[in-house]
């Protein structure tokens, strides 16, 4: 069992608050951490403080350089790096070393931004009053960020704030989920030898408690927060003055068109469904397919899920592992037994073993269903006939979420028409929603969040647009 230090204003410290990491398929303590106080915070805040000039006058050839220094050692550390996600979280490890690369890369994105940082010259005389006189737009560092990271992805969504944080020149405290720190605590190894000013990133995993002072201390300029809706816009209304970025869930949708290519639309959405168990913001959750190709494109749906391999997240052929905790495989497996007794059709799966869940796939479900209503955060998919295209856009529009939609179909028509109606924040064709890569901006709309992601559209959050005005004359 390894000991795990937390990394705060530039120190790796312990605490009299020590916590223990368990693995979620093994029930197994694989390590031990420490939640950081009131101290270490403080400590934190005022040392990333103290670092804010120098931070907003480095050079973009340095950030460059911090930036992709660490990119190659995690490269360097693939392997080992995704076996302490792969225990941590329970995800497969197939899909941890995914996890890893796709860290390695945000922050090679955030490389490349960090030398193309936003600005503009503007033609200021629009009007008589304003002739001999030109406009120069520059950004600026917003200041301290605070960073709040979810467990299911524990490394490339922290990724997604400190890298974009770096690049635009603002410190950050970056909070990882009590379940799953280690990873984040890797990579404050990593980021500790490399040039960055000691303190513009801590690492601090904290009780709810303590941790409610990124949100309510004016001293940070910005949260940005992944997680539930219910306690991310909580956290909005007590933020205060901050400038606020919330990534929060969904309940993705899928529609199924016939002229879509059958087998490529299964194929996909059985990897959109039940990868990392569902526990996904965008996981596959809700599909709608015409009715003249639902009963061949269900059956291959089933045929290929109940092909899905559980086991234990470091053996490589496992494709479904457990679920973050057991708490949650008994609420999913009880919004599953809820279905079926209202009148839902069991396709496969429904049974539990602690906290594994079987791949599940419903039908005859109605909408006010939490199975389809809410954010199910686990392997279990719902299948729906649709007669008109229109109808299926107007049921995945019936939802409380708004984050991503996928379309399979060879219409331009519907590809347009789509991308027009569908209130998400991306619609993916020929593709699930469950697609992101790392520097396409990525959020919501309605109770799935406020703002965007990816790390050129993250950097533009962290930075605040100011003009000079010159007078030519």
């Amino acid at each position: 069992m390894m000991n795990y230090s937390i990394y705060s204003a530039g120190q790796f410290v312990e605490t009299s608050e020590p916590f223990t990491i368990i693995n979620p398929a093994t029930a197994e303590v694989i390590a031990t951490s420490y939640f950081a106080g009131k101290d270490e915070f403080e400590n934190s805040v005022i040392k990333a403080l103290s670092l804010e000039s120098e931070l907003k006058n480095m050079p973009s050839y340095l950030k460059y350089e911090i930036l992709m220094e660490i990119a190659y050692a995690i490269k360097a550390e693939k392997q080992y790096l995704g076996e302490v996600l792969s225990s941590e979280s329970g995800k497969p490890i197939k899909l941890a070393l995914g996890e890893i690369e796709r860290a390695l890369q945000t922050f090679i994105v955030a490389a490349e931004e960090s030398k193309r940082i936003a600005g503009e010259v503007m033609q200021i005389d629009w009007t008589s009053v304003a002739a001999g006189k030109e406009g120069i737009v520059k950004y600026f560092p917003v200041g301290l960020v605070a960073g709040i990271a979810p467990f299911n992805f524990p490394l490339n969504l922290a990724v997604h704030k400190i890298a974009p944080a770096i690049a635009a020149g603002c410190p950050i405290i970056l909070k990882p989920a009590t379940s799953t720190p280690l990873s984040t605590l890797e990579l404050a190894r990593i980021i500790d030898k490399t040039a960055l000013p000691k303190g513009a990133v801590s690492i601090l995993p904290m009780t709810r408690q303590v941790g409610n002072l990124l949100v309510t201390d004016s001293r940070f300029k910005l949260l940005s927060f992944t997680g539930s809706p219910e306690v991310g816009w909580k956290m909005k209304a007590d933020a205060g003055k901050k400038k606020v970025v919330l990534e929060l869930g969904g309940n993705a949708g899928v529609i199924v068109a016939p002229s879509a290519q059958l087998q490529t639309a299964v194929n996909k959405c059985v990897s959109g469904g039940f990868s990392y168990s569902g526990q996904v913001c965008i996981h596959t959750q809700r599909i709608f397919i015409h009715a003249s190709i639902f009963d061949n494109f269900a059956k291959a749906f089933v045929e290929k899920a109940q092909q899905l391999k559980m086991g234990h997240p470091l053996d490589p052929l496992t494709d479904i592992s457990a679920m973050i905790d057991e708490d949650n495989a008994i609420r999913v497996e009880e919004w599953v037994n809820e279905a079926v007794n209202s009148g839902a059709k069991l396709l496969c799966g429904g049974k539990r073993n602690a906290t594994f869940f079987e791949p599940t796939v419903l039908t005859q479900t109605e909408s006010n269903m939490k199975v389809c209503a809410m954010e199910i955060f686990g392997p279990v998919v719902v299948l729906e006939p649709y007669d008109d295209f229109n109808t299926a856009i107007q049921q995945i529009n019936n939802s409380r979420y708004g984050l991503q939609a996928g379309v399979f179909t060879d219409s331009i028509h519907e590809m347009n028409l789509a991308f027009a109606e569908l209130e998400v924040g991306g619609v993916m064709i020929n593709e699930v929603p469950t697609f992101r890569v790392d520097h396409m901006p990525y959020g919501g709309i309605k109770d799935s969040g406020l703002g965007r992601e990816g790390v050129k559209y993250a950097m533009l959050d962290m930075m605040e647009a100011k003009i000079l005005v010159k007078n030519l004359g």
